[in-house]
């Protein structure tokens, strides 16, 4: 747990993840510590060098010397990332620390590069329960006596803060453990930090970010939980009216914690939007310098293929980490057609040879001859993906070999329910492949069939041009 000094103030952080990689850097909320983020710091350092801070105030760090503003905050943290990033940095802000984090990347735009806040606070304005119930117990805690009195009262009347902020935290059927409760909690009951409380809860009234979402430059995913209670769904409709390229998700049966209420769907959308391999177990194995570089190669060489037309940079990282190279020597048999499959793929090097009978076509023939080859960017076996049929015709690389980049049937059903944008684009973008392919096929047909009607016609003036027997005696 190591700790850096910044301007004077000594910074508490957790670090995990290969040192050398880009930098992501997890803000907590309000009232809180590094570990509010704690359950995507597995996730996250798969492929980046992942920082958990306690902001000054919280945890093991100390207080800001002046007032705390989120400002303030923004501006340390930004020289912070001077010294341990060397470029724009993965911001990842639960709460107040999105509202941070959206601070840090209007103010310091060359800082960050894109940006997953959770429950952001955006207007400053907190749940009418938050007002009502936690405000003035958190008021009291500003001053020496009205910290002794909550004290006290914490001990005499066990658990009174836990009854007064569950409702504002968790939703009704929220899938938070006993233990994660029992930390958080224990969080917000540190003792020593009433002052900076309550001047975070002054901050947040006095940031309202509701009018300069539009200048936001970093790509960001922003997740809410349906029975936020906390930082309420209005401050949603705000960031869905004056941030239209954010991706905002709501999901249900999540609260203001949905990293701990809802980790399996929030870890999917997270994994998803930063290009994060996440398939069974995978979730807790490291990314390694290869992989992470392949998947940055795939994400350019799907520019210029069949399924990535008109998908940005960010779309693109994620559809490549879905897919799975494979190579195969020259000849190889890659699907035979009458083996069922489920995958689609990508030619990214070589050629696949596409070998099929002509007069039995889609069945399995001892007449099976060489019919069309493969380029790279061009896709084989869509339909199968689609309806998990039989293969209709054999692949096999061509004369110097083929790599391919494959994309299981559950994969795309997992990117479009994660992200319906991109799902949707990939569909349309396999659509409008196979209707090329298609038009081609019929295109070869029609002037097949043209050529096959030149000959008839040829052969006709032929017979009617070839000198009779009658003609031949005289």
């Amino acid at each position: 747990m190591p700790f850096y000094t910044i301007n004077g103030l000594e910074l508490h952080t957790l670090e995990e993840g290969n040192p050398n990689r880009q930098v992501a850097l997890l803000i907590h909320g309000w009232s809180s510590s590094w570990y509010a983020l704690s359950p995507l710091m597995k996730l996250i350092s798969q492929r980046f060098r992942c920082i958990a801070v306690d902001l000054p105030g919280y945890g093991h760090s100390t207080r800001l010397p002046e007032r705390t503003t989120i400002r303030g905050y923004a501006d340390l943290l930004a020289e912070f990332l001077s010294q341990v990033s060397d470029g724009p940095a993965v911001l990842i802000g639960h709460s107040m620390g999105g509202m941070t984090s959206v601070t840090l990347a209007l103010h310091y735009r060359a800082l960050v590069e894109r940006m997953v806040l959770l429950a952001p606070t955006i207007t400053g304005k907190l749940s009418s329960y938050i007002n009502l119930v936690v405000l003035p117990v958190t008021l009291m805690e500003r001053f020496g006596l009205g910290s002794l009195i909550v004290s006290l009262s914490e001990r005499i009347f066990l658990g009174v803060t836990d009854r007064i902020m569950r409702p504002a935290s968790f939703a009704e059927r929220s899938g938070i453990t006993l233990r994660d409760y029992g930390r958080l909690r224990a969080d917000a009951r540190s003792h020593g930090q009433g002052r900076v409380r309550a001047e975070c809860f002054r901050a947040m009234r006095e940031n309202d970010l509701s009018t300069l979402l539009r200048e936001i430059e970093a790509p960001s995913l922003v997740i809410w939980g349906a029975e936020d209670n906390t930082v309420p769904l209005r401050d949603a409709g705000v960031i869905a009216d004056e941030w239209p390229d954010c991706d905002l998700r709501i999901l249900p049966n999540a609260g203001h914690w949905p990293q701990f209420e809802a980790p399996d769907p929030t870890r999917r959308l997270i994994a998803s939007y930063l290009g994060l391999p996440l398939s069974g177990d995978s979730i807790q194995s490291p990314v390694g310098n290869e992989a992470l570089m392949r998947v940055t190669e795939i994400a350019q060489f799907l520019a210029h293929s069949d399924v990535g037309n008109n998908l940005n940079q960010a779309q693109r990282i994620r559809l490549a980490a879905q897919f799975v190279p494979r190579t195969y020597k020259p000849g190889e048999k890659i699907v035979t057609i009458a083996e069922s499959g489920s995958e689609l793929y990508v030619i990214y090097q070589g050629t696949l040879e596409v070998w099929s009978d002509p007069e039995r076509p889609g069945e399995d023939s001892p007449n099976k001859r060489h019919v069309a080859d493969l380029w790279p960017g061009q896709i084989a076996g869509e339909m199968a993906l689609f309806d998990e049929g039989l293969r209709s015709a054999d692949l096999m690389a061509g004369q110097d070999g083929a790599t391919v980049l494959s994309l299981a049937r559950q994969r795309l059903i997992a990117v479009c329910e994660d992200d319906a944008v991109l799902g949707t684009r990939l569909l349309w973008n396999i659509s409008g492949a196979i209707s090329r392919r298609v038009r081609y096929v019929l295109w070869q047909w029609q002037r097949t069939a043209e050529r096959m009607r030149e000959q008839e016609r040829e052969q006709a003036v032929a017979r009617e041009q070839q000198p009779s027997f009658e003609d031949l005696l005289r």
